[in-house]
């Protein structure tokens, strides 16, 4: 929740959290934790520090030095494959990240090593969405050298499809449309698709539609730089990250 302009006028957030909080529990009987902060990244972090039924505030002078102690593992979309990859690069809490430049951590990561580049200087520029509808989940990698042995690549794939399953359980996405993005070294870029009947709920039924659609791909011509993943096409309602709660504030 962004309350930097409020409908109550009250320049206090901690004063807004501490509301919240009360008529959770007064409406509900449930008790909640909440985190306050100067962006999405660390007031996430707060609202997990003191559960259950806690109250955490990360001010804006704490904000870089926080996130230098923060465990690797504590950073937004850092799951157990790239929490793996980082450790064998030995970046193990926010302060590593934070010695390694943009560039470095972006043919590390992908697209995820600038918002951790980021997030490792207490800095987060996602704006809040309340009412952010999940419509695909995905991830990739860019190669420090590229790539032109199927095997390897395939063995990437799965890294990619066990982050992707991670957070897939994470937000409760199960999608029935699986996609698969090469970018070759001279830039260019394919992308193959498969949907299937059933929803995918499973790491096994990921993985097996995955390799098969990794066998279709044609890999005898240029090098490959940059290898993605993802599913989309969820065949329930639209998923909502968070459940809206009527609390009468505004």
């Amino acid at each position: 929740l962004d309350v930097t302009i409020n409908h109550k006028n009250n320049p206090s957030a901690s004063l807004i959290a501490k509301e919240i909080q009360q008529r959770i529990s007064e409406k509900t009987g449930l008790r909640a934790s909440a985190g306050v902060s100067v962006n999405k990244f660390l007031a996430k972090i707060a609202s997990d520090w003191k559960k259950p039924n806690g109250f955490f505030v990360i001010s804006p002078e704490e904000a870089e030095r926080f996130a230098e102690n923060l465990k690797i593992e504590q950073f937004y979309g850092v799951g157990k494959v790239t929490a793996q990859k980082m450790h064998e690069n030995h970046i193990f809490t926010g302060y590593d990240l934070k010695q390694r430049s943009q560039a470095e951590l972006v043919k590390l990561f992908g697209k995820a090593g600038h918002s951790l580049y980021l997030n490792a200087r207490g800095i987060d520029e996602r704006e809040v969405e309340p009412n952010r509808i999940i419509k695909s989940i995905s991830n990739e990698t860019t190669f420090l050298q590229d790539k032109t042995n199927r095997i390897l690549l395939t063995v990437e794939l799965y890294h990619l499809a066990k982050e992707v399953m991670e957070r897939m359980n994470e937000e409760k996405f199960y999608g029935k449309t699986l996609t698969i993005k090469v970018k070759y070294a001279d830039f260019k870029i394919i992308t193959r698709s498969k949907t299937v009947l059933q929803k995918i709920t499973g790491f096994e039924q990921l993985w097996s539609y995955a390799r098969e659609m990794m066998k279709q791909i044609d890999l005898s011509g240029e090098p490959v730089r940059l290898l993605g993943f993802g599913i989309s096409n969820a065949d329930n309602e639209p998923n909502k990250k968070y459940m809206q709660i009527e609390l009468g504030l505004f």
